[in-house]
C-alpha cells in the first residue's frame, strides 16, 4: 500500500516538561514545532522525513560500527615494540587478567548495547520504509528505550581519549582508522535517536496496517 509522505497525526494531551500546563495538541504536520502557551518551552518538534532520516542514520552507524570492529583503536609503540588494540581487546584483556565481571561489562557498553540499538533501529525502520509492518513494533521501541541509557558509547570514547593522553608520556601512541569509525558510529546513532518521532512511527505503522 503506498504512503503519502505528508501524512498528519493527533496526540490528545501533552504536559509542558517545564510549568507542566496541559495542551491540547491539535493536528500536526512534518517539520512543524509546538511551544508552551505560557512559558514558551519547546514541547514537540516533528522533523521532516523522520523516520527515513533515522533509518538513514542507523545503517550509516552500523557501517561505521563493522569499520570500527575490523581495525585497532590505538597503536602503542616503545623500546621497538608495537602493539595494537581493538574495540573488543579491553574486554578481552580483563577476561584473561581474571576480571571477567569487568570483562562482560565493558563488552556489553562497548560492543553489544550499540550495534544491539543500531539492529533495533534497522529492523523497525527498513520494514516501514519498504511498506511492511515490522515483527513486533512495541517490544522493538520499548528495547530501544531500555537501551538508550547503556548505550553510552561516547564514555568510551571519552576513556580512549584519557589513554590516549596518559599513554603519551612513556610511548608513542598513535590513532587507528577504528577510532574514527567508533566517533562516527556514535555520532550516527546519536542522530538516529534524535530524529526518530515516535508519534510519526505510530501514525506510519497505523497507514501500512489499513
Amino acid at each position: 500500500m503506498a504512503i503519502d509522505s505528508n501524512f498528519t497525526y493527533t496526540e490528545a494531551y501533552l504536559a509542558c516538561p517545564e510549568c507542566d500546563l496541559v495542551h491540547a495538541v491539535p493536528s500536526i504536520r512534518e517539520g512543524e514545532q509546538g511551544r508552551c502557551i505560557r512559558c514558551g518551552a519547546l514541547l514537540f518538534v516533528r522533523h521532516k522525513d523522520s523516520l527515513d532520516r533515522a533509518l538513514a542514520f542507523a545503517m550509516t552507524g552500523l557501517m561505521f560500527f563493522i569499520l570500527a570492529n575490523m581495525f585497532p583503536l590505538l597503536t602503542f609503540e616503545m623500546e621497538g615494540r608495537s602493539e595494537s588494540n581493538r574495540l573488543i581487546d579491553g574486554a578481552i584483556a580483563f577476561w584473561t587478567a581474571g576480571y571477567w565481571e569487568l570483562g562482560i561489562v565493558v563488552f556489553i557498553f562497548s560492543v553489544v548495547a550499540p550495534l544491539a540499538v543500531l539492529l533495533v533501529l534497522i529492523t523497525l525502520l527498513l520494514p516501514m520504509r519498504l511498506g511492511k509492518a515490522p515483527p513486533s513494533p512495541q517490544l522493538q521501541v520499548r528495547i530501544l528505550t531500555h537501551l538508550k541509557p547503556w548505550a553510552m558509547s561516547e564514555i568510551f570514547i571519552l576513556g580512549i581519549i584519557v589513554a590516549f593522553v596518559k599513554l603519551q608520556d612513556f610511548a608513542d601512541v598513535s590513532v587507528g582508522l577504528s577510532l574514527f569509525a567508533f566517533v562516527l558510529m556514535v555520532a550516527a546513532t546519536v542522530m538516529a535517536y534524535m530524529t526518530l518521532d515516535e508519534g510519526a512511527l505510530w501514525s506510519r505503522l497505523k497507514e501500512i496496517q489499513a
